[in-house]
């Protein structure tokens, strides 16, 4: 199956387009943190002017082959710009998958100041005065492997009023350490990536998608290209006809002065020479829209300088000269090879795949095993009493101390304590889950069917255009035939009327004639080209055959 051997093409590397790296998120405690986060200035923007085009002036005009035109078109022409800018989104989305393995950091301080009054014998102050000072500070951070670890560190300062206080101010500080290591569900290097998998797999769907939407606006200029020529080739057939018609109308006054013919026969060369100056008048405006065209598609129009300089396009029109047959099947099968919207189609099945596996990830039941490990200390100056209750309490010895003494107590783990547990969430009953994978299985069935469909309208749209280059070809020879013919016919015609067997009308019916068969023959080569670059288009050779490669 056709089908089946694209899908299999997926596996090769993109060689077309090189995907940029990711964008670099600036540390803390990097300048570029600060400057990003703290940072006042919005962004700007700077469109930058049309480039290249002063090497292409030659005295006071552009003169510009296809492949030169090209250039300048991939160079400014604004729309081909906007494609490549679609690219930056998903490459974002791919930094922004990347954002649950970020590490963060909290930290906290408060301070409480409470005055209360004595309910209590116990309480050693008529007014009970506390200050409460906590500290925290916890580090977070997953793993690739989808283990979820956390260090924190705990301190507080108490001070009060209490008579009875042994230690005042109380310092107390702890460390702990905790670690959740899913068992089932998220576990795995493969299934904590999906969300960064999907992301590249969608920037390479983009990748496609913005192939094949360059691929029409470089077709659309290379058409502009050849209007411009259309209408070029046009304008001088147009401008020998009145040459011609004004050559005849001469003659034709001159042999009415001399008597040789009816005043009535005036009227006829008359209108024929009034028509082919409409003609050329109607050919210079088609011209100079052509030419307003094709300056917006290279950019021209962005530069005062070149907006309104004189174009000569080194292109000329020449007949076909490969009468071979094209192979249908092979255009095809190239198609199928080369289409990016095709790779586009094809590549929406492995995101369903992947959000399949996600979804399937998501019905396993949660099941971690958690540990954690804690040291404490305490610390300050520490009042040893006697006689507390029995009426007469007294300090009798005081021993200094502080922080210091707190943390080592903490990092002297003279008082650990351990944690070991296991965790299981399990849903009896869970829909929204199953609708998400019943929803990644429609979703690659739906993006199956497109793809062969899209198979079936590629096959139809090359087997055209193959129809359409034949044709082409066909009509430029047959135009040919015709041109010869009607150009013998006029100089038959002119040679009776010479010998005075012919009349006027039939002369300028003739020259009319032959007229028509030079439009024809011209739009039938301008077509022939079209074609050409239409079959190009719909194999997905046109970059490659015009030697433009996106990166």
């Amino acid at each position: 199956m056709i089908f089946l051997r694209i899908l299999l093409m997926l596996c090769v590397p993109v060689v077309l387009l090189l995907a940029q790296p990711l964008i670099e998120s600036p540390r803390f405690p990097e300048g570029a943190f600060f400057r990003q986060y703290f940072g006042k200035e919005l962004p700007r923007v700077n469109l930058q002017p049309a480039v290249r085009l002063p090497d292409f002036v030659i005295s006071d005009h552009l003169e510009l082959s296809i492949r030169s035109y090209l250039e300048l078109v991939m160079a400014n022409n604004t729309d081909i710009q906007i494609q490549r800018m679609s690219l930056e989104q998903p490459r974002n989305a791919i930094l922004r998958a990347h954002s649950p393995f970020d590490p963060n950091l909290r930290l906290n301080f408060a301070a409480t100041r409470s005055n209360n009054q004595n309910t209590s014998a116990l309480q050693g102050a008529t007014i009970l005065s506390t200050l409460n000072q906590p500290f925290g500070a916890t580090y977070t951070q997953l793993l690739e492997n989808g283990t979820r670890y956390q260090v924190g560190f705990n301190g507080a300062r108490n001070s009060t009023n209490d008579a009875f206080s042994n230690f005042n101010p109380f310092i107390t500080n702890s460390l702990n350490m905790q670690f959740f290591q899913p068992l089932l569900r998220n576990r795995g290097g493969y299934v904590t990536k999906l969300p960064i998998t999907i992301a590249k797999s969608r920037y390479r769907k983009s990748e496609y998608d913005m192939v094949d939407a360059m691929m029409d606006v470089l077709q659309q200029a290379e058409n502009a290209y050849w209007a411009v020529i259309e209408a070029r080739e046009n304008l001088k057939v147009q401008e020998d006809n009145l040459n011609v018609s004004g050559q005849f109308l001469e003659r034709t006054k001159k042999e009415l002065a001399l008597g040789a013919i009816s005043p009535l026969e005036i009227y006829r060369p008359q209108q024929q020479y009034a028509t082919a100056e409409v003609a050329v008048t109607q050919a210079r405006y088609a011209l100079q829209q052509a030419e307003d065209r094709l300056r917006r598609q290279m950019g021209a129009d962005l530069d005062p300088q070149f907006r309104t300089m004189p174009i000569v396009l080194t292109e000329t029109v020449l007949p076909p000269s490969d009468d071979a047959p094209l192979d249908r099947e092979r255009h095809v099968e190239t198609a199928y090879q080369k289409r990016p919207d095709l790779k586009s189609q094809l590549q929406n099945l492995d995101i369903d795949d992947l959000n399949y596996r996600q979804a399937k990830n998501n019905l396993l039941p949660d099941l971690q095993l958690n540990g954690g490990y804690t040291s404490t200390g305490r610390g300050g100056v520490q009042y040893i009493r006697q006689n507390v209750f029995g009426g007469g309490s007294q300090i009798v010895r005081i021993n200094p101390g502080g922080l210091a003494d707190a943390l080592g107590h903490v990092f002297g783990f003279d008082f650990p304590t351990y944690t070991f547990g296991l965790t299981l969430n399990m849903p009896l009953r869970d829909r929204a889950v199953q609708a998400q994978l019943a929803d990644s299985v429609v979703s690659k069935r739906l993006n199956s069917l497109r793809a062969r469909s899209l198979e079936q309208r590629i096959r139809e749209q090359v087997l055209n255009s193959v129809t359409q280059v034949e044709s082409s070809r066909a009509n430029v020879k047959q135009g040919q035939i015709v041109v010869e013919f009607a150009q013998k016919n006029y100089d038959a015609e002119q040679k009776r009327y010479d010998l005075g067997v012919s009349t006027i009308f039939l002369v300028v019916d003739a020259q009319q004639q032959l007229n028509n068969a030079q439009s024809n023959l011209l739009r039938a080569s301008i077509s022939y080209r079209r074609a050409l670059l239409q079959l190009l288009r719909q194999t997905g050779q046109l970059l490659e055959e015009r030697n433009v490669y996106v990166q």
